[in-house]
């Protein structure tokens, strides 16, 4: 599948909170909303299902796919409306024994079948100067590979949240030649203002990639609060959508002309070179 035209996009910016059947219920209402303003595709936050910090209370909640009443929601939305929806990530239990969850990432096509899926790859293990701890890597596995998928707005990358800080990543996304990267997100407050819009303009840049990033935001039933500012990022950099901080529906066109005319303008892909380094005494 490849993007011809231009192709709008719907962004959810949502507070998610400990009940997946009430986050299921906004994700569905969203798609009805997104396929009634002529949205191909619709993009929600990192843990679009579930946002709980309290693990005893979450736990029942986290289950193998074909039982996430999220995922299942999702589904039957995009095949309803006939829209592609990027499930920005859901807290899945793995077929596995490694006793950890995944941080899963899905791609879902508008007959409902699941086209692609990714695992995060970069654990979030921090002590902040507000005094937040948090240790992701002690309730989730990272994820060993890129994925990239063929959608409505032409080939799509696969990251999540902190993903944004590892630039190799996005490198190789724009190396398999993305029209877009997806970078859903619950980024703290602190960090968020500090480096959200920073960080998703440079990706932008240097994959050459239109940079969509749907985001949580305000204060989570957990007691968290997330920094919001859902962007749309153009392949120059420009902004061409910030949600600011109020959880609702936003949409944007994503223009496939665009990336080509970066591209020929400033062909920074196609002029990398290895770079060897000499340790000098």
């Amino acid at each position: 599948m490849s993007a011809a035209s231009s192709c709008r996009v719907a962004v959810l910016q949502m507070t998610s909170g400990i009940d997946p059947l009430a986050n299921a219920a906004t994700i569905a209402d969203a798609a009805a909303r997104a396929a009634g303003d002529g949205a191909a595709m619709l993009f929600t936050p990192e843990m679009s299902g579930l946002i709980d910090r309290d693990r005893a209370r979450a736990t029942p909640h986290i289950v193998a796919e074909d039982a996430n009443p999220v995922l299942a929601a999702a589904r039957e939305a995009a095949a309803r409306h006939g829209l592609w929806v990027h499930l920005g990530s859901l807290a899945i239990r793995p077929e596995d024994r490694d006793g950890r969850w995944a941080n899963r990432a899905f791609v879902i096509d508008a007959t409902g079948a699941i086209a692609a899926r990714y695992d995060k790859m970069h654990m979030f293990d921090v002590d902040l100067a507000t005094g937040e701890t948090w240790r992701e890597s002690a309730a989730y596995r990272p994820g060993e590979q890129a994925v990239t998928v063929a959608t409505p707005l032409g080939r799509l990358g696969l990251a999540i949240c902190y993903d944004l800080r590892f630039p190799a990543l996005f490198e190789a996304l724009g190396q398999a030649r993305c029209d877009a990267i997806a970078i859903p997100a619950a980024f703290t407050v602190p960090t968020g203002a500090a480096h959200w819009h920073l960080m998703q303009r440079a990706r932008a840049v240097e994959a050459s990639a239109f940079v969509i990033s749907a985001a949580q935001t305000g204060q989570h039933e957990d007691g968290r609060e997330t920094y919001g500012h859902s962007l749309v990022v153009d392949p120059w950099g420009e902004v061409l959508l910030d949600m600011g901080t109020a959880a609702g529906l936003a949409f944007a066109t994503i223009d496939p002309a665009r990336t080509a005319a970066v591209r020929q303008q400033l062909p920074s892909l196609a002029n990398k070179r290895a770079v060897p380094i000499s340790r000098a005494s």
